[in-house]
């Protein structure tokens, strides 16, 4: 019933939720930092999003009409696109802490205040890196029940769309092609993923199924 977007119409990127038909748009930051990349957990009642409002970005949960701001990563290098889990307890995200644009998951947040420098189990927290590679991998979505993530990669030269299992592994190329593939996002019962592609020339949004095969083009 709910769409959660980022906006700058007021003059600074913010974090707005508005009814499905697009009816009471309302700021819900309202910080003077950059607020961006919303996602909705599991039961509706938190978002996650990016925030430089400590001076560097990083992922922060708030309640969803946003009250209580709460920071879960601290890192001095950019943590940023997060997607929840379906069962809520890890958050997918991308960052540069390794000096190139991975995807991690983080799991038993919120931190302590003040959040610690991430330790798994030691600090009660656990950071898991699920992507390794000289290249570049960003906009993970992970699935609806929670088993596999798609996301974007150039690791083949090419920005592609690739599938994993949860826990990182069996990373799989199912565009393949010579066009710019990027932004995957589930269907609700997982058998498709949309996407944006430039394939035709111009980027235009697609849909295929979740193993890559019969590519449509939603758009013109």
């Amino acid at each position: 019933t709910k769409i959660a977007f980022e906006s700058l119409r007021d003059g600074n990127w913010e974090i707005y939720v508005m009814d499905a038909d697009g009816s009471n748009p309302t700021n819900i930051t309202n910080d003077a930092a950059l607020d961006v990349s919303p996602s909705w957990s599991p039961d509706e009642s938190k978002i996650a999003f990016s925030s430089e409002r400590d001076d560097n970005r990083e992922i922060y949960v708030m309640n969803a009409d946003g009250s209580n701001p709460t920071r879960i990563t601290n890192n001095d290098v950019w943590d940023f696109v997060p997607s929840w889990s379906s069962d809520g307890a890890k958050i997918a995200f991308v960052s540069q802490r390794d000096g190139n644009y991975e995807i991690y998951a983080v799991s038993n947040f919120p931190l302590p205040d003040p959040p610690p420098a991430f330790a798994c189990p030691d600090e009660g927290i656990c950071l898991q890196r699920l992507t390794d590679n000289e290249t570049y991998d960003n906009y993970p979505v992970v699935s609806t029940d929670g088993t596999k993530i798609a996301f974007t990669s150039l690791r083949d030269g090419n920005y592609e769309i690739y599938v994993m299992d949860a826990d990182g592994s069996n990373p799989t190329n199912i565009t393949n092609d010579d066009a710019l593939d990027t932004d995957p996002s589930w269907s609700p019962d997982e058998t498709k993923i949309t996407f944006t592609s430039n394939s035709d020339g111009n980027r235009e949004i697609y849909v295929m199924n979740s193993d890559g095969s019969d590519q449509t083009r939603l758009t013109n």
